[in-house]
Parts: structure tokens; sequence; C-alpha cells
């Protein structure tokens, strides 16, 4: 295992800033890397965390307590994401595996919202996040999720973490959405999957993004099956989303992505270790994130100007948008 020396940083005294987690399902797992190795590497604790789907899970255990090192020896030793699914048959590999589960695909979509409830997973995240209320948590928490009733965005800043996380992991056709009072809640990836804008409209100026979505060419022999190509389908939108976002300009953005799939939790021991090497890196651009004075200021506008070239940045029309980012993280919180 890698040792990062301490970056060699002068951080400034008193920082205020935001951590924002993108989604994409087991590539998400790369989060848990890059937390890990950017601690080592002397980064102060981020005063607000903001994750959506994968990146909601990992911000927001880490928000409620779960040091980056405990997370990364838990995904890593004992983490196998078949033993928290409802079906048996996500056990079996092979032919016979592939034919039952497509069996039961057909089966649970023709009667089901979803291929699997996420009750054993709920069960996960309330154990690992102590079952804490947004009010509980060591970090200030906020995960977002959309509401398929009326189409806007929810952010969350109150009530059950694990629960809320499991609304923003609530990806369509494999879970179920998650029914709270009059709103259907699914994966927040369908309505941002970097939600910097949460981070800004509470305060923050110096934001932190890491991006593990990473969309690439992929070959018509991935896409055997009805779950893959639903998948991919969503990706497609989002990377359109991704290029019409006009608030890449607010943050620094890292890309921790290969070209693993959104369900390769399999390789999780190479994608944990892609989030450490995009810390080294980028250990430049991190360097002048966290450091003080004119020359750190910069530098950091340099990084930002290289997040709109490579983003671009359209005009795209508003839509409402019924968030929950409350008024006293903006004021206790505010980015200096």
């Amino acid at each position: 295992m890698t040792i990062l020396v301490p970056l060699i940083m002068k951080v400034q005294k008193n920082l205020k800033w935001a951590l924002v987690l993108s989604g994409g399902g087991a590539k998400g797992l790369a989060h848990a890397g890059f937390l890990k190795a950017l601690m080592e590497m002397g980064a102060p604790e981020p005063s607000l965390v903001v994750g959506t789907s994968m990146g909601a899970i990992v911000g927001g255990l880490y928000a409620s307590g779960m040091s980056p090192a405990d997370m990364n020896r838990f995904i890593l030793d004992e983490f196998d994401i078949t033993k928290y699914l409802d079906s048996f048959v996500f056990k079996l590999n092979g032919p016979v595996g592939r034919i039952l589960q497509a069996g039961q695909l057909l089966g649970n979509l023709a009667g089901k919202p979803g291929i699997d409830s996420g009750n054993q997973l709920l069960g996960l995240l309330r154990h690992l996040s102590g079952n804490r209320r947004f009010e509980e948590t060591r970090i200030p928490f906020r995960c977002n999720a959309v509401d398929l009733i009326s189409g806007n965005e929810v952010v969350f800043d109150s009530g059950n973490v694990a629960e809320a996380i499991r609304a923003s992991m609530s990806f369509p056709v494999f879970f179920e959405p998650v029914l709270m009072g009059n709103q259907c809640l699914a994966d927040g990836g369908l309505v941002d999957n970097m939600p910097i804008h949460i981070a800004a409209s509470a305060g923050f100026t110096r934001i932190l993004a890491v991006d593990v979505g990473g969309f690439r060419p992929a070959p018509a022999a991935d896409f055997v099956s009805a779950p893959k190509i639903v998948y991919r389908s969503l990706e497609v939108v989002l990377k359109i989303m991704h290029q019409r976002k006009t608030d890449y300009d607010k943050a620094l953005v890292i890309t921790a992505s290969d070209k693993a799939t959104p369900f390769a939790f399999t390789k999780k021991k190479e994608l944990a270790a892609l989030g450490e090497q995009a810390v080294r890196d980028n250990e430049k651009a991190l360097t002048a994130f966290f450091g003080g004075g004119l020359r750190a200021a910069i530098t950091r506008n340099h990084y930002q100007k290289q997040n709109r070239k490579r983003y671009g940045k359209q005009t795209v029309s508003k839509t409402s948008v019924r968030s929950g980012v409350s008024a006293s993280i903006k004021a206790d919180y505010a980015a200096t």
C-alpha cells in the first residue's frame, strides 16, 4: 500500500471549503481512495460535503464520522454488493446465472418499480452512518435526488442521512424509487450528477469537485443486457447535461476515472487506487486550492479557466428547484 508524503504547502488558516462528489455507480468507489489520499497529504477537513448517488454514499458516510482509512478498509476487505441485494440470482455466475437474472429482470420489471428494493442497502447505510440525522453529522452534509412527480431537484438537509442517501442512489430500473410524503424520489444524478450549485448556494467560493463519471466511447459488444443499455442511455444524457452545466468555473474539478463500467464492483481495489492516483496527479492544483496568498489565487484561477475550456459553458434554461439548503449553513460556513 502506497503511503503519500504530506503536501509541502501552507494551508490557508481557517479555510472554509466544500467537497462535491459525483455519481457514477461502482466508479464512485474511487471517491474513497481520493479522500484517503487527500487526508494523508495534509489537507484540512471540508466544511461541507455534497454528494449524489455513489458520491452521496461515500460523502454521507464520511460526513457521519467514518474515516477515509476505515472506509477503504471496509470497501476492500468486507464490501460485496451481492450481499446487499434482494435476489440470490445476482450471486450466480455463468450461463445459468445470466438466464435466471434475465428471467427475474423481466418478472420484476413487469410488476415492481425496480429490480431491487434497496432495503438491505438501506440497512447497511443505517449501520455505517450510525443512523444519524443531518443535524448530527460530524461535517455538514447535503445530497440530492429528483422527484419523478414534479421533475424538480430535491436537496436534503434534514431528516435521516441513510434514507436521504438511499433516495439519492435510486437509479431507475435497478433500485425502486423512494416514496417520501407526496414525492417519488430517484437518483440525484438524473438532475445534476455533480451538484456544485449546492455548495455555491451555501456561500462557498472554495469548492473541490471530484468527477468519477468520465464518459468514454464503448464497443457495441458491451451492450448485451437491458440494464447495461439503460445505464448507457442515461450516461449519454448525463454527458450532454454535463456539457451544458454553467457552474464548473466555481470549482476545482478533479477527474478520477478510467475505462471501468458503473457495474465494475469486483474492481474495487483498482478503483480505490484510481482515486488515490488522482490526488498524486493533481498535487499542484490541490496545493493551490488549499493554499493562501496571491500566487495560490492566480493558480486557482488558472485551473478554473481550464474547467471552462474543458466542459464548455452554454446558456441553458433554468427549471424550478426546491432546495433545502439552510440559511444557517450559509451563515456558519460562508467561504473565506
